[in-house]
């Protein structure tokens, strides 16, 4: 009889409902909450299903992200997929399946998206200068500083490349949760900022863009920026090689996998390896909140400086830019372009701003790897 008592008491030990704490059912709260913005409320679910599910997975059997031991001991499943995100090996294949998603053809025909996605930039150092205000170090200001961008990828690769793996977690959450809350974040922004006769403003049919154009481009981009920032190379370099896949015509089946399958099986493992490094002890700190807040600043302020450079844009151009436009110079592809075109339509429903508004969306990807890049250079980062 005390055998089966122990046995069935020894089970009961084994459950989860013994071990975990209450910051483990805070977390396992808030990943249902992003389960529910992600399948109910539709906001990027490629995302933040993977995302919420790692952080349910964690938060439940933390050993799933058990460090390998010295002796050879096996780690955690989730463990081995966030070294590949730790080796920058995932952000970078996701640079490569957005090139070959991406039309870069707006950019091409309207070269002034540059200037409006360098201006959405702002938002980086924002952060980075709010960060060292709050107590974080500069290799830790400037790898929470990249959540400006609303930039998943390239968040997970700098903290990564310096050194900020403690941080990792919070940074990446925070950049894909923005990055998911596109569509909520930027609309009061962008018509706090606007006047109801500037979103109306219909832009220019873009000039057509020829094959050699967009061939020669991501050649071109790939050359300059990497001569100059070679550390952005494995990020641009992707991103280029992605659309050069795309362009050439001549790698279909590369193509097709770049954008789908690769695409899809890189999101799921970044995804759950993101959401598995926000357990309760890693997560619920002061540190994270102030990640949290700094990131909410950072985009917000980005945004502004977009629509506002696009204002100027505008004055400048005689009424020839719409100023929504601005606000996609964040990398958020290309849901921020979207949510361009759909601030621009609600005021005139004829108004198709989308891919103009893809022009400065994809400059914001290239600039935000840019500011990447920057950074490393100034640590010395190879």
């Amino acid at each position: 009889m005390s055998y089966i008592a122990n046995t069935i008491d020894n089970l009961l030990h084994q459950t989860a409902f013994f071990n975990l704490t209450v910051g483990n059912y805070v977390m396992i709260a808030v990943a249902c909450v992003f389960l529910y913005l992600a399948i109910r409320k539709d906001y990027e679910p490629l995302l933040l299903v993977p995302i919420a599910f790692g952080m349910l997975l964690v938060n439940i059997y933390p050993d799933i992200m058990m460090h390998m031991g010295e002796n050879g001991e096996a780690g955690g499943l989730l463990y081995y997929f966030y070294l590949l995100d730790e080796w920058a090996i995932l952000p970078s294949l996701i640079f490569l399946g957005v090139g070959a998603m991406t039309d870069f053809g707006p950019l091409i025909a309207n070269p002034k998206s540059f200037l409006l996605g360098a201006a959405a930039q702002f938002g980086i150092f924002t952060a980075y200068f709010g960060a060292i205000a709050l107590g974080f170090n500069d290799k830790a200001a400037a790898a929470i500083s990249i959540i400006g961008g609303a930039d998943g990828p390239t968040s997970i690769f700098l903290a990564g490349k310096l050194g900020q793996t403690a941080l990792l977690g919070p940074i990446a959450v925070a950049a894909y949760s923005y990055m998911s809350l596109v569509p909520i974040i930027q609309p009061p922004i962008m018509k706090l900022l606007t006047t109801d006769k500037e979103r109306k403003i219909k832009m220019e049919q873009l000039r057509p863009v020829s094959k050699l154009e967009k061939i020669l481009f991501p050649i071109i981009v790939t050359v300059v920026v990497c001569m100059i920032l070679p550390t952005t190379a494995p990020l641009v370099g992707m991103l280029m090689l992605g659309n050069l896949f795309r362009e050439s015509g001549v790698v279909r089946q590369l193509t097709e996998t770049a954008s789908n399958a690769l695409m899809y099986i890189v999101v799921i493992l970044l995804g759950t390896s993101v959401g598995a490094t926000t357990s309760a002890e890693a997560f619920l700190n002061a540190d994270t909140l102030k990640i949290v807040v700094l990131g909410l600043i950072a985009f917000s302020f980005g945004t502004a400086a977009g629509v506002l450079f696009g204002k100027l844009m505008c004055v400048l151009t005689g009424g020839k830019v719409n100023p929504l436009i601005g606000s996609a110079g964040v990398s958020a592809v290309p849901m921020a372009a979207r949510v361009s075109q759909k601030v621009g339509a609600e005021s005139d429903p004829t108004n198709f701003l989308l891919m103009h508004a893809m022009g400065p969306n994809v400059a914001g990807v290239i600039g935000t790897a840019v500011v990447a890049g920057t950074f490393m250079a100034i640590f010395g980062i190879v």
